[in-house]
């Protein structure tokens, strides 16, 4: 079997890899780059391996003139830059010890041992620059099924990094077969090893969940992690009953991490995944106006288009109710909507208090009218 897409043949990538074999090295294509193109997915990462040593690419790179970034040299990773386009180069490796949070490794000149370091069978397939492919563990035919099984034993794999634990559940979202349901060895496995996924932190729980959320799909999942216990484990006090409500009122709108782990609910988001302060402000908005009872129009305008649409998918499915046929009409007229009155239409006759007062009093009435009352009918209002 070979793979024939536009990324292979592109001269800046096949540039790298003459580069890097130009000593007799090997290179082969792994990961997503592979795994994607056999599935016919979109490529937006390029990994490659080989036996030549970190120091050895980087002397290969530079003797062809090839921009040559040091991003994880101590992990035996080099990244290769040729007209603009990224190839992320790591020596073959194999573990040596592991303590379920990162792993010492040792560089290797045998693919086998290369892959059998990888978490699952559909990630540990190779491509040669010319497209043959080449699958040491026969992981093509549980990519063929859509089946994500960890190479080896299960819990062997998830006593290396427990992060994998979150990893099956998010491969599953976005490359398994649903119909056919969930390996029963790694659920097994996930759930005897919870109390590891306390041993990583936020940050990388945070980044693996909103991947997972960002699939298509991902409530069967999400479904299993609760069943497993993963659920409970890093977020407690969440609850999927309101996901696969909100995933069927997106259809034919853009998908949104933030809006889907909203609806999971749990303590202390922020404090549980480490999230960004701009995740976690946009987190705590559209939480709050979708237990709150305004309307489009006024949350478009307070909270712009964006937030509001979130906030009011999030309120319909946490109440199961159906959408207004006129939602995002509504909430760009408020989004565009500027109030026409500022304070200094007020002055000198109103102050202080009463100013603010005066102000909040209009924007509610103009708000009332759909954002139609005008700067003198609001004025008059006062009179």
């Amino acid at each position: 079997m070979r793979i024939d897409q536009p990324w292979l043949k592109d001269r800046a990538t096949q540039a790298v890899c003459e580069a890097v074999t130009a000593d007799g090295a090997q290179v082969l294509f792994v990961g997503g780059c592979v795994r994607n193109s056999l599935l016919g997915e979109p490529v937006s990462d390029m990994d490659i391996a080989t036996d030549a040593r970190p120091e050895q690419v980087m002397e290969l790179a530079a003797r062809a003139g090839i921009k040559a970034v040091p991003t994880g040299i101590d992990h035996g990773t080099v990244t290769l830059v040729k007209n603009g386009i990224p190839h992320e180069i790591t020596t073959f490796r194999k573990d040596v010890a592991t303590d379920g949070r990162r792993a010492v490794v040792a560089y290797s000149t045998d693919i086998a041992e290369d892959a059998h370091r990888r978490d699952f069978t559909m990630n540990a397939i190779y491509a040669r620059p010319d497209g043959e492919v080449v699958d040491p563990l026969g992981g093509l035919a549980d990519l063929t099924r859509r089946r994500v099984r960890f190479i080896g034993t299960a819990e062997n794999r998830i006593r290396e990094d427990y992060l994998r634990s979150l990893r099956y559940f998010r491969f599953h979202a976005w490359y398994g077969d649903h119909a056919e349901g969930f390996d029963a060895d790694a659920l097994a496995a996930i759930a005897a090893n919870l109390d590891g996924l306390v041993s990583l932190s936020k940050e990388r729980v945070g980044a693996e969940l909103l991947k997972l959320l960002a699939a298509p799909d991902p409530a069967p999942s999400v479904a299993a992690m609760q069943q497993a216990g993963v659920l409970g484990q890093i977020l407690p006090g969440a609850d999927d009953r309101s996901l696969a409500p909100l995933i069927h009122l997106e259809t034919g709108r853009v998908a949104s991490g933030i809006r889907r782990l909203a609806a999971l609910g749990g303590e202390d988001l922020q404090k549980a995944l480490r999230l960004s302060k701009a995740q976690a402000s946009h987190l705590e908005a559209i939480r709050e106006a979708a237990v709150g009872t305004a309307g489009a129009g006024e949350l478009g305008y307070r909270l712009g288009a964006e937030k509001a649409l979130d906030a009011l998918l999030l309120r319909a499915a946490l109440l199961e109710q159906p959408l207004s046929l006129s939602l995002e009409t509504d909430i760009e007229l408020g989004a565009n909507a500027k109030l026409p009155v500022k304070a200094r239409d007020l002055l000198p006759d109103l102050k202080g208090p009463e100013l603010g007062a005066a102000l909040k009093k209009m924007e509610a009435d103009w708000i009332a009218s759909g954002f139609s009352l005008s700067r003198g009918e609001l004025l008059d209002s006062l009179r």
